[in-house]
C-alpha cells in the first residue's frame, strides 16, 4: 500500500494542473476575447490621453 501513498500526491497534482490548463484555454477567445480586447484598448487610450 506504500505505492498508493507515493502515487496519490502526483496524481492529484496532475489532475489539478490539467484542470487549470483546460480552464485557461477555455477562457481564451470566444465572446470574452472581444470584451478583454476592448477593455485593454480603452485603458491604452486613457493612458495616451493622460500623457498628452
Amino acid at each position: 500500500m506504500d505505492y498508493l501513498a507515493a502515487l496519490f500526491p502526483p496524481t492529484v497534482m496532475a489532475v489539478a494542473f490539467t484542470w487549470l490548463i483546460v480552464t485557461i484555454v477555455k477562457s481564451q477567445g470566444g465572446a470574452n476575447k472581444y470584451k478583454e480586447d476592448e477593455a485593454a484598448e480603452a485603458m491604452a487610450r486613457a493612458e495616451q490621453s493622460e500623457a498628452k
